[in-house]
């Protein structure tokens, strides 16, 4: 029921606390039109921008060809620091570590040996299984030159693959981007990426768009693949506000691209186990069903917070080590049930690990190389990879040195597992030559053909005395559509529709449109030789 408050104004003024509160669920504008893929991070706040290139070259033309089959990577993400010497615990030199770690460390008689140098603790029991069965490998010493100890900076490395230059997109993000150069406007008809609980991680923001569908939360993403919407557009209140609300939630649930898709997949499962109830058993329960229901998703992204260990962390480390070992027992069982456990790939990253000496609060400070851990019966086999770092010869600030580049791993999942070429991979991880690491995937090569002379297309936005173009350099002449959408992709009409010469071209957007436009945001479209390519603006 609606109710009248003198003392504000407006629709908001109609709820009540109770109900105010349920409206704000965690989607802000930004994330909300980042996770629909109708703008990216940099551009909902944009002034003048200089013209930028979105060419189709050989990322563009690999990826599409790219034959990794059902294929997929469920990447586990441990957030806040992971503690690599409590996970993978070093029988090999126990006595330092014991020494180091008087108030914290396992006791040697209680871990479960996955090797006579290397074990892990009873809360990790689950997992022993994993690697009875040959489905998990550790890598040990995970990391990065100049480890960056800032939770948000390193996150941020950890996602763009770039270190210590700042990044502003992601590994998987400029992989997607040369995918789908028309994604705005003609996404394809998968996800090709789904996050849970990690709305503002980078790594698949692109230059205009976030390549993942994102929600806050397992329970958000279960009501929309139990749905197929996001918002309850039935049970309003009575009143002028109850219908604005209706209306504005009809809206938003039609423009979500993907919710059909996922409830499609969603319904056509059914969990094979019982997942434990806590926050990573929900996602991955929620991931399961979508893989077997036939989702054709190459990249989940769930996450697990409470890492950050700086007090306590014998009972909180325990508890969430518990629940990643449980939840990836559940999850490959889940898989098992109908034969998919080999598709897919799961992975364990944290921006960083701790440091090797425990602090005076029961805990451990913010510290640098850890081990990441694979799952997966495509692994061929249990087994450790890399070389584990020395706890008696540390960096010049005490910290663990690292062995295994992280962009590596990237590099061996890309090239070894989703099968994309090596020069592409090469190119998304802007050059690196990370060369792969040994972790049993195989597949052929792409095979495509010469691709290093495929033209670029460059187009973008231009602002000057309070007007805005639309620029692009025609890589050779053809027949050319530019056309014009809202925000909610609604066409507006050509803003160009002829023959181009090879070269450049300009449109002035306000000229060229018959309709009276409001200023703001927009996006264009250009279409010739059966591609199209598409970008926001912003409309001065």
């Amino acid at each position: 029921m609606c109710t009248h408050d003198s003392k504000h104004k407006g629709p908001h003024a109609s709820i009540n606390d109770n109900h105010h509160d349920k409206e704000h669920e965690a989607w802000s504008r930004r994330g909300f039109l980042q996770a629909m893929g109708l703008v990216g991070a940099g551009t909902v706040m944009v002034g003048g921008t200089n013209v930028a290139a979105a060419s189709p070259n050989k990322l563009t033309a690999a990826l599409a060809d790219a034959d990794s089959g059902d294929r997929a990577v469920v990447l586990v993400r441990l957030k806040g620091g992971n503690d690599g010497l409590n996970t993978i615990v070093p029988i090999n030199d126990y006595d330092f570590y014991a020494q180091n770690r008087p108030s914290i460390k396992h006791d040697l008689n209680s871990l479960y040996q996955l090797s006579s140098d290397y074990g892990i603790p009873q809360s990790m029991e689950a997992m022993q299984s994993l690697w009875g069965d040959g489905q998990m490998k550790v890598v040990h010493g995970v990391g990065y030159d100049q480890q960056n100890l800032s939770h948000f900076r390193s996150s941020d490395i950890w996602a763009s693959g770039v270190s210590p230059e700042v990044e502003n997109t992601g590994v998987l993000g400029r992989y997607f981007e040369q995918l789908y150069p028309d994604f705005i406007i003609n996404p394809p008809t998968e996800p090709p990426a789904i996050q849970i609980g990690s709305i503002g991680n980078l790594i698949f923001d692109g230059v205009e768009s976030n390549y993942a569908f994102s929600v806050a939360n397992p329970n958000q993403l279960a009501y929309i693949a139990e749905n197929g919407v996001l918002h309850d557009a039935v049970n309003l209140p009575d009143c002028t506000y109850g219908s604005q609300l209706g209306f504005m939630r009809g809206t938003i649930n039609t423009t979500f691209t993907y919710a059909g898709r996922i409830n499609e997949a969603y319904e056509a499962a059914t969990n094979a186990v019982d997942y434990d109830e806590q926050s990573l058993g929900k996602q991955l329960a929620i991931v399961a069903r979508m893989i077997k229901g036939g989702l054709k998703t190459k990249v989940y992204l769930v996450t697990l917070g409470g890492f950050d260990t700086h007090a306590n962390q014998v009972q909180d480390h325990a508890n969430r080590m518990n629940q990643v070992a449980q939840g990836m027992k559940d999850f490959y069982a889940d898989l098992e049930s109908v034969g998919m456990s080999d598709r897919v790939v799961g992975m364990t990253f944290s921006e960083f690990g701790r440091r090797i000496e425990e602090n005076g609060s029961n805990g451990t400070d913010h510290g640098a190389a850890s081990p990441v851990m694979l799952f997966g019966n495509g692994l061929q086999g249990n087994g450790f990879v890399g070389t584990h770092p020395d706890l008696q010869d540390p960096d010049s600030v005490g910290n663990l040195k690292y062995s295994t580049d992280f962009r590596s791993i990237y590099a061996t999942v890309m090239k070894d597992w989703l099968c994309i070429d090596s020069d592409i991979v090469d190119e998304a991880l802007f050059d690196g030559n990370y060369e792969p690491i040994d972790l049993g995937f195989s597949c052929e090569s792409l095979g495509t053909e010469d691709l290093a002379n495929t033209a670029s297309f460059i187009h973008g936005a231009t602002y000057r005395d309070k007007q805005t173009f639309v620029e692009f350099v025609m890589p050779t002449a053809a027949r050319v559509t530019v056309s014009l959408f809202d925000i909610l992709g609604r066409d507006l009409g050509n803003l160009y529709n002829d023959f181009a010469l090879a070269g450049p071209q300009k449109i002035n957007v306000r000229q060229q449109t018959s309709q009276r436009l409001i200023s703001g945001q927009y996006i264009y479209r250009i279409s010739f030789a059966g591609q199209a390519y598409s970008k926001s603006i912003i409309l001065k």
